[in-house]
């Protein structure tokens, strides 16, 4: 065999990476204790860790010397990671020692709206003021305080125990990342995820928007997938890259469907109508699994008999209850059940369908009609149905093509989007099949909100300040910029009380969130604002009264998942040195908060929401009447889940690996029962409802319009802007930084420093402008009137659609830092929120109309 270079690295690496990994799996990590050569004396220590700045928590090693760190290299044990590290988790050994930090508690001596003016206080002092004001929000309303998620890598601490502990109203983030395509997952098939494939056995993917050399994909983040898409790839996957800007798939994906954004429903609709038309649907799937064989009625609801859905049997020539055993269940035809004209869900479907041709797709979507079938004639080819392999000795339908999508969920149909970029693995009975389409990176697992979603009750105001259970958004995905929508104008959305204090957990919302201009007039009405952040970010300096200096990888943290999919395994965060400065780990500072305000001990208190949250066993659970370390709660965890050595054996080996994901518990085919017992909606019936109960109550058609039985195509409000905003503007990824809380770091912004906005050479020429010339973006409310503009460089890039331009949204001033200044802006501040920006799940839309000009 020819060795090449790349052939030598690969297995120097490799063997070199399973020496150390066995080391600190199998063996004690004291043994790489050693004294650094040449440095008499002085003690060198490899410490196993997580990383802290990503997303994914990769493995870390940390190298320290006499107690400080020098070095952060992958951990090769961690099956996220296995020994390979990104850019931010090498960097982050400069956010670990960056001058710029946050070294005291602060707080303000000036006004807020206005970059701050600080005193240095003491943690007693700092900590009872802010205990102070809890206990006075508090006893008007506990739901007055607000609890804003951001980086939450312990939920168990901050999610639950201190949001049930306190009472607060928990705001999430997850509204501006995915969770539009996580509502739909969890509705349509039960699954809390949106969309990645089975990498091992999958044949074909379609990788849409899925930005794989700068963000990752579904749940995990940049080094995972495109491990396993790499090996994937070897084996002979075919990639088709559906995204209006090419990004860096190119050099993995063999076809580039140049997609005009926010036309995604509309293509995955066409995929559809073709399947159908090609005969490529998994009949016995559907017809087993799914509500498609359930008889719907002329009015949208389906028949039922005694409470229960019917379905045609075509043996009996009649209704039959649809978990009759011995049913054949018609999928297409019309009848006549108790005087009334029935259709099965799928002919209605069907019917629905036959609309989208791939013609009118490409007049829509600007993507070529023979491209369009072509694509649904690859998937069907791919998808084999009807055959069937064996894996770990179990029978499972073998259907190996799927979709990856993430982010692309994040636009105003995106609900409904991705309902339909599910309709097309359904309809091939890829759902939960070998080489299929997975949502979640954990064992298949039906989620609470697939029951939840279907049952929601639509209440009268008042409501809370994310209007949960409100005639506005049935569901709901808790928007934050909703939220600051809120807060301008209460009695619009029938909220009676605003929220008084927020604590911001590791969050910028200010450049990280969408609407800027709103989130700044929603923090001008709060009384009292806390931020726990190694930084003085942007949402700090203009609107904190106290700050909280948090550590960053000094500190123990958890528990945190680390599982690559196919391996279970668990890691924890462990201090790689002392703390820095004055700074504190979160957990640190939530017990001596709860302390201070009352709500740490006895019943309810955070300790018995802890014990709760974190599933502790007797005799391991925390008592309630003292206050431990949080070096002692993780060993009491560690014990209660069975680990003898409690939290020393994180401390020695960084992960515990439980074993591979047997096929039982990884694909829903093979769950006993099959898919946990559920049937996946392909109809949604609860949507219509929601849709009739939201007009009866007299909600604005731009609410309900979307709440659909079956996801249908109509314009993006955005398109009715202006023409003269004749652009499409679509933010972006970029490995070197992690949302809008690491363009401050020297080494990444070395890498990335500036903002810019990406536009077609051709376009640009049109407009006059040149490649690095600074211009004016400028995005227009189809439904208000309100513009806004921001000036950015622009930066030619052929791999772009003619009408879209883009630009990263890790800057904008992100916080008080030398090395955050004129970076330039973040297109958050362009986007809006609100009413026809944000989809029918009040998921936060990334799309606008824009003109761009000298």
């Amino acid at each position: 065999m020819k060795l090449t270079r790349r052939t030598f690295l690969r297995t120097s690496v490799a063997a070199s990476g399973s020496l150390l990994a066995g080391r600190l799996l199998f063996g004690d990590l004291e043994t790489l204790r050693a004294a650094p050569r040449g440095v008499p004396g002085a003690v060198e220590e490899w410490v196993p860790t997580a990383c802290w700045i990503g997303k994914q928590d990769c493995g870390m090693l940390a190298r320290r010397i006499d107690g400080r760190v020098v070095k952060l290299v992958g951990h090769p044990g961690h099956p996220r990671n296995r020994g390979t590290l990104c850019p931010k988790g090498a960097a982050q050994i400069m956010a670990l020692y960056d001058p710029n930090r946050v070294k005291t508690p602060l707080i303000r001596t000036n006004e807020k709206g206005v970059p701050g003016r600080w005193r240095q206080a003491t943690w007693e002092e700092a900590l009872t003021l802010v205990a102070q004001k809890m206990r006075e929000v508090r006893a008007k309303e506990p739901s007055l305080l607000v609890w804003q998620k951001g980086r939450s890598k312990a939920k168990a601490f901050y999610d639950e125990a201190f949001v049930k502990a306190t009472g607060a109203t928990r705001l999430h983030h997850g509204a501006f990342c995915s969770d539009a395509g996580y509502r739909a997952g969890e509705y349509t098939v039960g699954i809390s995820g949106v969309l990645h494939p089975d990498f091992r056995h999958c044949r074909y993917l379609l990788a849409w928007g899925y930005n794989l050399t700068n963000a990752g994909g579904n749940q995990l983040c940049w080094i995972t997938w495109p491990q396993q898409l790499i090996q994937a790839r070897e084996r002979g996957m075919k990639v088709v890259a559906v995204d209006p800007r090419l990004r860096g798939t190119a050099h993995f994906a063999d076809e580039w469907l140049p997609i005009r954004p926010g036309t995604d429903l509309a293509l995955a609709l066409a995929l559809c109508h073709e399947l159908i038309a090609l005969g490529a649907v998994d009949r016995e799937y559907l017809a087993r699994y799914t509500n498609a064989p359930f008889l719907v009625q002329e009015d949208g609801f389906f028949l039922r008999r005694e409470g229960k859905e019917q379905v045609w049997d075509l043996r009996a020539g009649g209704p039959r209850p649809h978990d009759a055993g011995d049913a054949s269940p018609a999928l297409e035809g019309t009848f006549v059940a108790d005087g009334k004209r029935v259709k099965p869900a799928f002919q209605v479907l069907k019917e629905h369908l036959a609309r989208y041709t791939p013609e009118w797709a490409s007049e829509v979507c600007g993507v070529p009609t023979e491209q369009i079938r072509r694509v649904a004639r690859e998937l069907a080819e791919n998808a084999r149905i009807g055959s069937t392999v064996v894996v770990d000795g179990v029978r499972i339908p073998y259907r190996p093509v799927a979709i990856m999508a993430y982010h692309v969920s994040q636009q105003e149909l995106g609900f409904q989007a991705v309902r339909a970029m599910l309709l097309v693995v359904m309809l091939l009975g890829a759902v939960g099949a070998v080489g299929g389409q997975r949502l979640d990176v954990g064992p298949w697992k039906v989620h609470e909100n697939f029951e939840k979603l279907e049952h929601v009750e639509i209440k009268d105001p008042p409501y809370n300040v994310w209007l949960k259970d409100s005639k506005f958004f049935p569901i709901n995905s808790n928007n934050s910029s909703i939220v600051a929508k809120v807060m301008q104008d209460p009695q619009k959305y029938g909220v009676k009380q605003i929220p008084e204090m927020v604590i911001v957990h590791m969050s910028n919302p200010l450049v990280a969130f969408a609407s800027t201009p709103d989130l700044e007039e929603a923090y001008r009405k709060f009384k009292f604002v806390v931020v726990i952040d190694p930084w003085l970010s942007r949402t700090a300096d203009l609107f904190a009264d106290v700050v909280l200096p948090a550590s960053t990888l000094e500190k123990y943290e958890g528990p945190l998942a680390a599982t690559d999919q196919y391996v279970d395994a668990v890691a924890l965060r462990v201090p790689v040195m002392e703390p820095l400065f004055q700074s504190r780990g979160e957990i640190e500072i939530y017990l001596d908060l709860c302390e201070k305000a009352g709500v740490l001990y006895g019943k309810d208190g955070y300790l018995d929401h802890l014990n709760e949250a974190l599933k502790l066993k007797e005799p391991y659970r925390l008592p309630v009447d003292r206050k431990p370390t949080v070096r002692e709660i993780f060993d009491r965890w560690a014990k209660s889940e069975g680990i003898a050595e409690g939290v020393a054996y994180f401390e020695k080996h960084g992960v515990k690996i439980k074993g591979a994901v047997p096929a039982t518990k990884f694909y829903g085919y093979a769950t006993d029962p099959p898919f946990g017992g559920v049937r996946h909606r392909l109809y949604g019936e609860a949507l219509l409802r929601y849709r009739l109960e939201m007009r009866e109550r007299g909600v604005p058609e731009i609410y309900w319009r979307d709440y659909t039985p079956l996801p249908t195509w109509r314009k993006p409000t955005m398109e009715g802007s202006p023409p003269e905003y004749d652009l499409y503007l679509v933010s972006f990824k970029r490995i070197e930084h992690k949302q809008s809380r690491s363009s401050q770091v020297p080494l990444l912004a070395e890498l990335a420093r500036q903002a810019y906005v990406e536009i077609n050479p051709r376009t640009a020429r049109a407009k006059g402008i040149r490649d690095g010339e600074q211009v004016w973006v400028e995005s227009h409310n189809a439904v208000t009137g309100e513009t806004r503009r921001v000036r950015a460089v622009a930066r030619y890039r052929e791999s772009i659609r003619p009408d879209t331009v883009a630009m990263p949204h890790h800057f904008g001033g992100v916080a008080r830092h030398p090395w955050a200044d004129g970076q330039g802006p973040s297109p958050n501040s362009l986007f809006f929120t609100g009413e026809g920006y944000v989809a029918n799940t009040a998921d936060q839309s990334f799309h606008v109309k824009v003109r761009v000009y000298k």
